[in-house]
């Protein structure tokens, strides 16, 4: 494949990222700051396909909220509720599994499960729920809680981020969500989560999971109050974690949604932003495999279009009641069919193929 026309100020990233060599953080930057989006979408294009073919993956999953009461105040967020505020929920162990019970003939792969920092449940309320989950849904993989959660644990058990992953996996964990990451540089922190664990508490936790041998993955909350500069920071901290741990499984770049939360004054990201975000990331993230577009964020007509700049994962097909984004503003479906989502990745030039929560591939990859 031929080097096609570009602006001369990013050519020669692109020659480099052809050539399979590692971008710098000055690299980044002056990607954000080009507007060649097609240049952009072509080496990201080519990293996608030297790493993944047309392969685009999915997973069969369900998503759990098991509470959305959260004593923290995030600015970004919509989800949260303080306890005893209307709409707030916290389900007890038993309703979750009476929910969850049909899943185990309906061939679920993985179960995500979040919720917030509960100022009243118990920590040997997530082990119970862990072990129920377990027994009632043995060949599915739980996925669950975000690094901010495990820190909120250790609190409430007065026990070490390396005990407490080690009880919430024997208790049936298989890997944690990436949320909680948003952007790691101070300033934004300071300014949209300031009582959030900082990166470096986030890191700690993750890489205390990667040496038991799970794997994880990482989010970027971007859209909001950060600068390019920032956004380049947070993608190669990322790098050099997984330089060190490698148990980054996949990398999730998610907009902000301006909706329902203190942040709401913020335009919404345009498609172009959202474009240029996936293809940097898969240029600069040369270790972590997997690229996602999480499509109940960003839209099936987007997640597309993502396809041809670098992401090679759509998450799952099936979110009843997702609450996170929606609550946000998000005007995805709530729900896609199986075959709705192949016929998606199809039309978008690329071949579908079912995956587990490890990203081993359940079928020979064919259109």
């Amino acid at each position: 494949m031929s080097l096609p026309a570009t602006d001369s100020d990013i050519s020669d990233i692109i020659a480099r990222a052809e050539a399979g060599q590692r971008l710098s953080a000055d690299d980044g930057l002056r990607l954000f700051r080009s507007q060649d989006i097609a240049g952009l979408g072509y080496a990201a294009n080519l990293v996608r396909e030297r790493m993944h073919g047309d392969r685009t993956t999915y997973i069969v999953n369900r998503y759990l909220h098991y509470s959305n009461v959260c004593w923290d105040t995030c600015k970004f967020c919509s989800f949260y509720r303080k306890p005893g505020e209307p709409g707030s929920f916290a389900k007890p162990v038993e309703q979750i599994v009476e929910w969850a019970r049909p899943f185990r003939d309906q061939g679920v792969q993985e179960l995500h499960i979040v919720g917030g920092l509960h100022p009243s449940l118990k920590y040997d309320y997530y082990l119970e729920l862990l072990r129920a989950l377990r027994r009632e849904l043995p060949g599915t993989s739980l996925k669950g809680f975000t690094a901010v959660e495990v820190d909120w644990f250790c609190r409430l058990s007065r026990k070490d981020a390396r005990t407490v992953m080690r009880e919430l996996h024997e208790a049936g964990l298989d890997s944690l969500t990436g949320g909680g990451a948003e952007i790691f540089a101070p300033r934004v922190r300071k300014l949209v989560c300031p009582n959030k664990i900082d990166a470096a508490r986030y890191f700690e936790i993750h890489a205390v999971a990667h040496e038991m041998g799970l794997k994880t993955q990482v989010t970027m909350l971007y859209g909001h109050v950060e600068t390019d500069e920032e956004r380049v920071d947070h993608i190669l901290r990322v790098r050099e974690q997984q330089d060190r741990t490698g148990g980054f499984q996949v990398f999730i770049p998610l907009a902000y949604h301006p909706e329902n939360n203190a942040l709401g004054y913020l335009p919404r990201a345009t498609g172009l932003t959202d474009l240029k975000v996936y293809a940097i990331s898969r240029l600069l993230l040369d270790n972590v495999p997997h690229l996602k577009c999480y499509w109940i964020s960003a839209g099936l007509k987007l997640a597309q279009l993502a396809l041809s700049h670098g992401v090679d994962d759509l998450d799952g097909i099936v979110y009843e009641h997702e609450r996170i984004f929606h609550d946000a503003g998000s005007r995805t479906p709530q729900q896609v069919s199986e075959e709705g989502l192949r016929k998606l990745i199809r039309d978008a030039g690329r071949t579908p193929c079912r995956r587990d929560a490890r990203y081993n591939l359940l079928e020979t990859a064919q259109a």
